[in-house]
């Protein structure tokens, strides 16, 4: 009997803990269906400003760019790694982790130092016993707000032309369905203003410039920058609700498959119980009849 106590106990256990990671399912469907709608709207203006930028550039000296365009000899730089503030995401933020150690052994065996600025906690907490942490700005996914991603984008901007560091990057999460992410490590400064050599140069738009070329360039690569950046976080919020809601119907449904397993062997003990005890009950009674 001890047995059968101990197995309802795992069934209750196991059904309190499907409740909850379901629970945490629809909570995340609902927050991904937020998540997916900013950052589709967001991509097409970031994209047509980066079109922009480089139809600009296309044909112009890349000096024109100032000081964000510069290519320097690297000695620092500047990771700007995005993971959550919570866990339960399945990969999520493990996989980002692994990235930037990779980059950042990478960048060492080049003599390159390299310090960190963190968004998000998990990421802080893996990551602050190894490297030097810049700073760590997971106090943004309280509220995920312009204002302080765009305030953010002008210190480190501030930090590049002042050569405190010679190269920026950014890994995180991009943001593909429910179901994928994409960890994505590319480059933040300097702005690469050169056009893809893959790209025909036909395809380059015929725009007339008012004012001149290079005061619009002036102007559109820190907006770009920071654009580049919201748009990064966007991309993050959304993918980790979507890898928490497949990490949550993963866990209900292996939740609810071991509740099932565990019924089927509590009737199979409770059946051998009543098999035994009827067995006793039979032999009891021959035994006072012989």
């Amino acid at each position: 009997m001890a047995n059968l106590k101990e197995i309802r106990n795992r069934i209750t256990s196991v059904g309190s803990t499907m409740q909850i990671t379901s629970a945490m399912k629809m909570v995340s469907a609902a927050k991904l269906k937020r998540a997916q709608d900013a950052i589709l709207q967001l991509r097409p203006y970031a994209d047509k400003l980066r079109e922009i930028l480089q139809n600009i550039s296309s044909n112009m000296d890349s000096s024109l760019g100032g000081d964000l365009t510069v290519q320097r000899e690297i000695k620092k730089q500047l990771l700007i790694v995005i993971t959550s503030n919570r866990g339960l995401a399945g990969a999520f933020n493990s996989s980002v982790v692994k990235k930037a150690n990779s980059v950042i052994s990478e960048a060492k065996e080049a003599g390159i130092e390299v310090e960190l600025l963190t968004i998000g906690k998990k990421g802080f907490d893996l990551l602050k016993k190894q490297e030097k942490i810049y700073k760590n700005c997971s106090s943004l996914w309280e509220n995920v707000d312009y204002a302080e991603i765009a305030a953010l984008s002008e210190e480190v901007v501030e930090k590049f032309i002042h050569s405190e560091f010679d190269q920026v990057r950014i890994i995180y999460n991009q943001f593909k369905n429910a179901a994928t992410q994409i960890v994505t490590n590319e480059q933040y400064l300097p702005v690469e203003l050169a056009v893809s050599e893959q790209q025909d140069a036909t395809t380059l738009a015929d725009y007339i410039f008012e004012p001149s070329k290079e005061k619009i360039l002036t102007d559109l690569i820190p907006q770009t920058l920071k654009t580049q950046l919201y748009k990064t976080i966007l991309d993050s919020n959304a993918a980790e609700h979507g890898a928490r809601m497949t990490a949550m119907h993963k866990a209900t449904d292996n939740a609810d498959a071991l509740r099932k397993e565990l019924v089927l062997q509590y009737n199979k003990e409770r059946q051998a119980a009543i098999t035994n005890e009827i067995l006793e009950i039979v032999g009891g009674a021959e035994a006072l009849d012989s």
